[in-house]
């Protein structure tokens, strides 16, 4: 079993308990990073506009001020593909369907698992929400820094499948 942290890995501020994303859970005063204790299931969506692809520029940790699919946690009892789809409109504005999923990703000594999915229509404007500092379509060859190196694996898998699993090359 996990050791629960006291202190935050960040920054080392004492934790409090605050209500925060609909839980009692731990936060630190300073950074504001909320800690989960229990491994965790995330979703992220790969959103595809222009032959382009959707990132976030984060605005919390980990990876702050780097560049991901968007995307975050799961929440005990909700359906994976809704809060895929959640988290799209929270960080982005935009709604998507979810049509699919791409893969399962997980990394050795790392308690998260990312639950990557396909998305189609997407209605809306693009605005960055409260935990995005901006937003942007890429190519695929062009992408900005990443803060989780999976997001090149999803974004392989998901070239993979659109192209009956064959040609990855445009990466």
């Amino acid at each position: 079993m996990m050791q629960e942290e006291r202190y935050c890995p960040s920054c080392s501020t004492p934790l409090e308990i605050r209500d925060t994303q609909g839980s009692r859970r731990p936060v630190c005063p300073s950074c504001g990073r909320v800690i989960y204790y229990d491994p965790k299931l995330a979703a992220t969506v790969v959103v595809e506009r222009e032959d382009k692809v959707l990132m976030v520029r984060r605005l919390t940790q980990p990876g702050f001020g780097l560049w991901s699919l968007p995307g975050g946690y799961v929440d005990r009892g909700e359906v994976v593909e809704h809060a895929a789809a959640r988290e799209v409109v929270e960080e982005t504005g935009l709604h998507v369907d979810i049509t699919g999923l791409v893969g399962l990703f997980s990394e050795d000594g790392h308690p998260v698992v990312v639950a990557a999915f396909d998305s189609r229509n997407t209605i809306g404007e693009a605005i960055a929400g409260p935990e995005v500092s901006e937003l942007g379509f890429f190519q695929l060859d062009a992408l900005p820094p990443l803060a989780f190196p999976r997001d090149v694996e999803i974004l392989k898998a998901w070239v993979g499948l659109r192209n009956g699993g064959g040609d990855q090359a445009r990466f």
